[in-house]
């Protein structure tokens, strides 16, 4: 059976990840890259860029049904969100992406177009919104619930029964112990340790909290 044709949207570090874990799952064939900043024809990883956002319209009209945004977002994920909107507004499908190295338990529930990077461990009861990013090595315990557009950065830690609000960001190594609730659009730096909540807008660690 042919696999299905995907685009990839963003040709930076983390579409490295992606295209790995997309050839590594067999699952799809990478039609190319579409990105606004880099040249039509450099290769990543050896898969092509192919030109500008503004040939998704036409890729779609060309017969290629799925896209996957493989951008990644630290502390902002407008882009992230403005992207996710045309290709709803095109009408692409928007796949799950699973690194076939990662564990994830079979009553998990990822929201569209989120992404479980190899090394991961994502354990029963975790529920996921849209476009959620868990990256590489991630542990996250049973129960959690993980917003729309979050970035689980790599190495992070969540105990059992951790809340994350929309479009917050959790840095690399970070730890939070069970049964916290941060809030939306939170940014918690890396390496920190989390053990209160916390509500919308915070920016956790560092100078200051």
């Amino acid at each position: 059976m042919a696999k299905e044709n995907i685009v990839l949207i963003g040709g930076g570090g983390h579409a490295k990840v992606v295209i790995d874990a997309i050839k590594a799952s067999k699952k799809f064939n990478i039609y190319g890259i579409v990105d606004a900043n880099l040249p039509k024809g450099k290769s990543v990883l050896g898969t092509k860029v192919i030109g500008k956002d503004n040939l998704l319209s036409e890729i779609f009209k060309d017969g290629i049904k799925k896209a996957f945004i493989s951008i990644a977002s630290i502390g902002n994920c407008q882009t992230r969100k403005k992207i996710y909107s045309n290709l709803k507004n095109i009408g692409f499908q928007i796949p799950v992406i699973i690194h076939p190295k990662a564990v994830v338990a079979e009553d998990v529930l990822l929201g569209q177009g989120t992404f479980i990077a190899a090394g991961s461990v994502i354990n029963p009861g975790v529920r996921t919104g849209k476009n959620a990013i868990i990256n590489t090595s991630s542990s996250v315990d049973h129960d959690c619930s993980i917003g729309d557009f979050v970035h689980i950065a790599p190495g992070v830690t969540l105990s059992g029964g951790v809340k994350i609000g929309d479009e917050t960001h959790v840095g690399t190594g970070a730890s939070i112990i069970q049964n916290i609730k941060i809030g939306k659009k939170c940014l918690v730096r890396a390496g920190q340790t989390v053990i209160g909540n916390f509500g919308d807008g915070i920016k956790y660690g560092g100078s200051k909290k």
